[in-house]
C-alpha cells in the first residue's frame, strides 16, 4: 500500500487506507472503581511524627535512628528483592530501627482506608494496576515534597546531591505544579514495541521501519499461524506504550503535549486518527492473537514469549516478569514505534522512555525523614546495581551499570535510547490523570477498539468526550506542560 496523495495536504500522508464495509457499535460502557480518588482531609500534620534525629555529614536528613520505619513495595514485575537488599542497607545504618516491611500488588485498596484514616505508611512503591491516582494524592496535598531528599548529598559522592546524579527528566515527572517533587521515579522505563530477535530471523526479516512493513510482516506470520500482536486485553491501558510515540512520531510532541493538557479537540487531531486507524488494522486484518481481549498482562505476555504472537506492546519490566519463560534463545528486543509514512514529524527512533515504579512519601507519615533516607540509600550505586541485576531494568541513577553483564532486553533497551537520542517522548496522563488514562481511554476507548466492538472515529469521539468532562471537572487539580 502506498501513500493516498488527496489527503497529503494534512501533511500526515498515509490516510484512507483502512477501509471497513460497515461501523461497529460500542457496548456499555465498564463501571470500574478500583481507582476511585484517595483520601479524605489533606496537609500536613506533626502531631504524630517521630521526633527527629541528629543532622550531621552521615546523616543529612536529620533521621531518627530508632524510630520505626514502614514500607510497602508494589510486588509487580520487578519483584522486591532490590527494595529488601535497600532495605537492609537502612537496617544496617540504623540498628535500633524497626522496620515493617510487606509487599502487594493491591496498593490502593490496602492503603487508601490508611490514607483516609491518616495512619500511611512512610514510603509506598505506588505502582501497578491498583495504582493510586497521583493527580488527587498531589492535589489533596497528601504527599511530603521530596525536595529536601534531592537537595541532600549523595551516598557515593557528597560533593553532588541526589539530584545531580539522576537521570535527565526524573525530577520533572515528579513535579506537578511548580517546584516541588511529590514523588521519586526510581525505575528508568523504556516503552516501546517488545519482539524476540529469534522469531523474526525465523522469518526472514528485520524489525518494520514503517507500517506497510508492520503490516507485511503480520501477514507473513499469519501464514505461519503465528499472530502478529497481542496486548493485555484486561488492561488495554499497555496499548498506549506504543500508540502514544507512534502518535507523537506522526505529529511531534506538541500533539502528545496538547492531550496531556486536555486541550478541546486535541485527541481530533489528524496524528490521533491516523494513529488509531492504522492500530486498528491490526484487528481488521486479523492480526491480534485470538483471545487477547480476555487475558490480563501475564497471560499476554505468557503468549508472547512462548511465540505464538510477534509483537506485543511493553514497558522494560516484562523482561524480569517473564524471566521464568522466554527462552534462553529469545534474544528479547525492543523497538521504537513503526513510522506511518515519510511525512512523519519525528523520525524512526522516537521512543518513549521514563521514570517508572513511582515512591512517594506521604504528607502524613510518621517518620518522612526515614522514608526519605531509604529512598537516597535506593539512589546508591551499590543499590541501584542491585535493581539492574534484579530486575534487568535501568534506575533513575544516571550510571550504576559499571561492571554488570547487562541483558538482552536491557542492552536493546539502552540501543533503543542511544538511536532515539533526543527524540524522547514523555506522556504525561498515566501520572496526571490516572482514572482517565486507564479505565477511560484505555479500557473504555483503546479496549473495545482494539476488540473490534468502535471503530476509530466512534472511539475518538468516545475519548475526547472523558478528556472534556475530566478538564471540566473541578473536583480534581489539572496539570500543564510548562
Amino acid at each position: 500500500m502506498g501513500s493516498t496523495s488527496a489527503h497529503n495536504n494534512e501533511g500526515l500522508g498515509r490516510r484512507d487506507l483502512i477501509k471497513r464495509s460497515a461501523a461497529l457499535g460500542l457496548i456499555a460502557v465498564p463501571t470500574m472503581s478500583f481507582l476511585s480518588a484517595c483520601a479524605s482531609g489533606s496537609g500536613d500534620s506533626d502531631d504524630n511524627k517521630v521526633a527527629k534525629g541528629e543532622k550531621s555529614d552521615k546523616n543529612p536528613l536529620a533521621v531518627n535512628g530508632s524510630a520505626p520505619l514502614e514500607i510497602v513495595i508494589f510486588d509487580g514485575g520487578f519483584g522486591t528483592k532490590y527494595a529488601e537488599e535497600a532495605r537492609d542497607v537502612y537496617k544496617k545504618t540504623y540498628p535500633e530501627a524497626q522496620i515493617k516491611f510487606s509487599a502487594t500488588q493491591k496498593i490502593q485498596s490496602v492503603l487508601q482506608p490508611r490514607f483516609n484514616g491518616g495512619t500511611p505508611p512512610d514510603l509506598i512503591d505506588n505502582s501497578g494496576a491498583q495504582q493510586m491516582d497521583m493527580g488527587v494524592l498531589v492535589g489533596k496535598k497528601q504527599l511530603t515534597d521530596l525536595t529536601p531528599l534531592l537537595d541532600a548529598p549523595s551516598v557515593d559522592d557528597p560533593s553532588k546531591t541526589v539530584r545531580d546524579t539522576l537521570r535527565p527528566g526524573i525530577v520533572e515527572m515528579g513535579q506537578f505544579d511548580g517546584d516541588p517533587v511529590w514523588m521519586l521515579y526510581y525505575a528508568y522505563t523504556v516503552y516501546g514495541v517488545w519482539y524476540s530477535q529469534t522469531a523474526l530471523d525465523k522469518l526472514d526479516a528485520t524489525y518494520p521501519e514503517t507500517w506497510d512493513e508492520m503490516l507485511a510482516l503480520c501477514e507473513k506470520a499469519k501464514k505461519q499461524g503465528i499472530a502478529g500482536w497481542t496486548y493485555p486485553g484486561k488492561h488495554p491501558y499497555y496499548i498506549p506504550f506504543s500508540l502514544y510515540p507512534f502518535i507523537g512520531k506522526i505529529g511531534g510532541v506538541e500533539v502528545l503535549n496538547a492531550i496531556d493538557n486536555l486541550e478541546p479537540k486535541a485527541w481530533e487531531h489528524p496524528a490521533v486518527k491516523a494513529a488509531f486507524e492504522a492500530y486498528y488494522e491490526l484487528y481488521a486484518k486479523g492480526y491480534i492473537l485470538k483471545g487477547t481481549p480476555g487475558l490480563d498482562h501475564r497471560g499476554s505476555q505468557g503468549a508472547w514469549a512462548r511465540g505464538k504472537a510477534l509483537f506485543i506492546p511493553n514497558g522494560s519490566w516484562v523482561e524480569n516478569e517473564e524471566a521464568a519463560i522466554i527462552p534462553k534463545d529469545f534474544k528479547l528486543s525492543v523497538g521504537a514505534p513503526s513510522g506511518l509514512d515519510s511525512s512523519d514529524k519525528l523520525p524512526f527512533g522516537t521512543i518513549w522512555a521514563s521514570g517508572g515504579e513511582p515512591f512517594i512519601v506521604p504528607a502524613k507519615a510518621k517518620n518522612p525523614a526515614g522514608g526519605m533516607e531509604q529512598l537516597r540509600i535506593m539512589l546508591s550505586e551499590a543499590s541501584s546495581k542491585s535493581f539492574t541485576t534484579n530486575t534487568k531494568s535501568l534506575s533513575a541513577l544516571n550510571g550504576g551499570t559499571d561492571g554488570i553483564e547487562l541483558s538482552d532486553g536491557l542492552k536493546s533497551g539502552v540501543a533503543a535510547l542511544e538511536k532515539a537520542g533526543t527524540n524522547v517522548v514523555n506522556p504525561r496522563l498515566q501520572d496526571w490523570y490516572v482514572k482517565l488514562q486507564k479505565e477511560q481511554i484505555g479500557v473504555a476507548g483503546l479496549g473495545e477498539m482494539m476488540a473490534g466492538r468502535a471503530t476509530p472515529a466512534e472511539t475518538i469521539k468516545k475519548i475526547q468526550g472523558f478528556a472534556d468532562a475530566a478538564a471540566k471537572d473541578q473536583s480534581i487539580k489539572h496539570f500543564r506542560h510548562q
